[in-house]
């Protein structure tokens, strides 16, 4: 169920303002609601929807009475001399000339009149009616594609803001390690128990994590930036998901995914309206060879004048009308209808074999999308071990160094084999997260849980 944006910007809760930039906290869901109904290309695939409807209408109007009025107000500052032959019986023996000039018309001539024109029958109207409701139906397809697109781009979004903050929290976890390991190795150093060469050691490392705590806020900011474009939302707005990577990775979800038969894809359904389309422009060709009947009616009133003053006169004014059938009947167009008519079957072969090889191509996507699923998942299990090993080396080679019988060397080794662990697992949830929206735009699911 969708809710609307001005209600949904009510519903954020979590707003406070840190220098003068509002912070909104959104869970994955809410993010998906609020793209729904802000992003730019799914409010345009609406709009889309609405021209289609427009289209419907405007089509059912040329079926319905066409109705005009004219009314006309004429002068002649000359009026138009018509030669008559001077013959008998009506010829005039005293004029020399062999033709009589002769004046027809008055000054000031007006016409007040109504047209109908009625169909009767076309065959051509009745394929494009169904046409525009096939097309109506295409452009609710894309529609939902277009939000299916949406939301893949919302939610690999989403992780990469998640996997930054979280990089961030690891980055400065191990640089307060480093520091406290920094400040005993200097105060060992100043007592003569360690070498200057300690010190710099992990002053060293010291630096290099306060780099990574650097990199990984600007690469935050920048994903923050993506995901707002992504959903809609105005950039004044500073973002804060509300989950971790973890949250948002149950296993048994991902289990379930790899068994997931999935629907069929709204590409196969917006390649079968296109195929429906141009065959109703087939149908359309073949009914141009029809004819066309029309009820027609006409009714005028007419009044003319030698000044302007007595155009007007009723008794001037003078009515007339018309009601007729007009059929129109193709006799010979150059052979245009046929040509258009052997497009169209060619058309339809091409959009057939699209059909055969996207469906073939999904079957590909989802067997890739699967496989590459169950590897991350196993890759997940082998980083999760190797982080809890890492960490167990570093809590035993920071005891040995605090009682004597280690060195710090030991100690940075283990820091940075405990760093490299913590930011492989996080790469394999990240990768887990993206695989998993990968089996959904597969399986054609991606919009369940929204629907749910």
């Amino acid at each position: 169920m969708r809710i609307p944006a001005i209600i949904f910007f009510l519903l954020f809760s979590f707003f406070y303002k840190v220098e003068a930039q509002e912070i909104v906290e959104l869970t994955l869901e809410e993010a998906l609601q609020y793209t729904l109904e802000n992003n730019v290309n799914v409010k345009n695939a609406q709009l889309e929807t609405l021209i289609s409807k427009a289209t419907i209408k405007e089509t059912t109007a040329s079926g319905l009475p066409q109705i005009n009025g004219n009314f006309d107000l004429n002068y002649n500052p000359a009026i138009p001399v018509v030669f008559l032959p001077n013959e008998p019986p009506f010829g005039d023996p005293n004029i020399p000339s062999d033709v009589i000039p002769a004046r027809f018309g008055v000054s000031y001539q007006s016409n007040l009149g109504a047209n109908l024109r009625q169909m009767i029958f076309d065959g051509s109207f009745f394929v494009g009616l169904r046409a525009a409701r096939t097309y109506k139906q295409l452009t609710d397809l894309d529609l939902i594609k277009t939000e299916n697109d949406a939301i893949e781009a919302v939610k690999k979004a989403y992780f990469g803001v998640l996997v930054n903050l979280e990089r961030i929290r690891l980055a400065e976890a191990n640089l307060a390690r480093i520091d406290t390991l920094l400040s005993e190795t200097q105060a060992l150093n100043q007592a003569g128990f360690a070498e200057k060469i300690d010190v710099s050691r992990i002053q060293v490392q010291r630096n290099n994590t306060y780099s990574q705590v650097e990199r990984a806020r600007t690469s935050l900011e920048v994903s923050e930036q993506i995901l707002k474009l992504q959903m809609g939302l105005p950039m004044e707005y500073d973002l804060r998901p509300t989950e971790t990577l973890a949250e948002l990775n149950p296993i048994e979800e991902l289990n379930a995914l790899l068994i997931d038969e999935g629907v069929e894809r709204i590409e196969v359904a917006q390649l079968n309206t296109n195929i429906e389309l141009i065959g109703l422009d087939l149908k359309n060709n073949h009914a141009q060879y029809m004819p066309t009947i029309d009820f027609v009616a006409n009714a005028q009133r007419a009044g003319a004048g030698n000044t302007f003053n007595t155009v007007f006169d009723k008794q001037n004014w003078f009515g007339s009308s018309l009601l007729g059938v007009s059929m129109q009947i193709p006799i010979f167009d150059g052979l245009l209808k046929s040509a258009r008519i052997q497009k169209n079957r060619i058309q339809i072969q091409q959009l057939e074999n699209q059909r055969s090889f996207l469906r073939e191509s999904i079957k590909n996507e989802v067997f890739s999308a699967k496989s590459t699923l169950e590897n991350d998942l196993l890759i997940l299990t082998v980083q999760r071990e190797n982080l809890e090993l890492a960490r167990e080396v570093y809590d035993i080679a920071k005891i040995k160094y605090q009682e004597g019988v280690g060195s710090n060397l030991e100690v940075v080794d283990a820091d940075a084999a405990l760093v490299q662990a913590e930011f492989n697992y996080l790469s394999a949830l990240y990768d887990g997260l993206i695989a998993k929206v990968d089996l959904e735009k597969a399986l054609g699911i991606l919009k369940n849980d929204i629907i749910n």
